[in-house]
């Protein structure tokens, strides 16, 4: 396995490449998502803002963002399906293109030549979405969560900007993650991930807490107080799984290798610190030959993607010459 290389948190807080970065410009967002209007209000600050313990004012500002920025002009969630901050998860997005371009002559590949994997595409397709416009990608979402694909299916469908851009895949066998999944045929430039973060109900609801906790709403202590509305929603499957983070991460690190051939990156985001050692140990264990913790900077708090292939860096550079060069 090589050497595990730390890329250096983006400064100005988020990829330079992201459209995010910056205040958001409330005047301009009400414009091309006029329900927007009733949401911004004065801060303690005094600066226009919303409240983002309110899940309706976070669904509407997202429906702006993805209005303004990426022409998606039809996009909504089943009640209580997550809501994903976008700017953070753009970043995901710009952080796997530069990987890719490492490959390339730091050229980032665009166009339909690229097929991602997205494991757990949710409801609101947000990578999907994200990579389709900025770069062209082509994707395949799973899920396994019926309602969740049909979902993404229709923001798909409905967008003309998106068309063509995901196909949806049920994953029946809730402990495999790439088996029963990737077919045959199926070549992808890298797969992505946001793991469920918890390991259980009770530790969602005190994750929950704790960040209403920051925003200043009452649910400080959450003692006699009802369960507390998440404001970016989410179902149980996508917030928490036996084990938490660290497990399902080993889990599909471990199912990886049979497709090494198949998938030029695997990644995944790794929200705590502690667990990268065992995340290393288990990619070690596996014979990753390249392992990239890829670092993103987002105010104070820095999140990571730990990325890793089967393949040296003349087979990398092989695969970006026979499959997007020559197109």
């Amino acid at each position: 396995m090589s050497e595990k290389k730390e890329f250096p948190a983006i400064k100005n807080n988020l990829h330079p490449r992201n459209p995010h970065r910056g205040r958001y410009d409330f005047p301009a967002l009400i414009v091309s998502c006029p329900d927007l209007a009733p949401f911004v209000v004065p801060n303690a600050y005094g600066d226009e803002s919303i409240d983002f313990a309110d899940p309706a004012a976070v669904k509407t500002l997202n429906r702006a963002l993805l209005s303004h920025f990426y022409g998606i002009k039809e996009w909504g969630l089943p009640e209580g399906y997550l809501c994903p901050p976008i700017p953070g998860r753009a970043d995901y997005v710009h952080t796997m293109a530069d990987l890719l371009a490492t490959s390339n002559k730091g050229v980032v590949p665009r166009g339909a030549a690229v097929q991602v994997l997205d494991i757990g595409v949710g409801a609101n397709a947000i990578y999907p979405m994200l990579g389709k416009v900025a770069y062209g990608w082509q994707f395949v979402g799973s899920d396994t969560d019926d309602l969740a694909l049909d979902n993404a299916y229709e923001i798909f469908e409905r967008n003309e900007v998106l068309k063509d851009g995901l196909v949806c895949r049920y994953q029946a066998d809730a402990e495999n993650i790439f088996e029963g999944l990737i077919q045959p045929t199926d070549l992808f430039e890298f797969t992505l991930c946001n793991p469920p973060f918890h390991s259980s109900a009770a530790d969602a609801a005190g994750g929950t807490r704790r960040k209403l906790r920051s925003l200043g709403t009452g649910h400080a202590k959450g003692k006699g107080l009802p369960p507390p509305v998440l404001n970016f929603g989410g179902q149980s499957n996508e917030l928490w799984c036996e084990g938490g983070e660290m497990r399902f991460v080993r889990t599909m690190i471990s199912q990886s290798r049979p497709f090494k051939q198949q998938c030029l990156w695997f990644s995944t985001l790794v929200s705590k610190q502690d667990n990268l050692p065992l995340v290393y140990q288990a990619l070690e264990r596996i014979g990753a030959i390249q392992v990239k913790t890829l670092d993103m900077a987002q105010g104070n708090k820095i999140s990571r993607v730990v990325a890793w292939s089967f393949m040296t860096e003349a087979e990398q550079k092989l695969w970006a010459k026979s499959r997007w060069r020559a197109r």
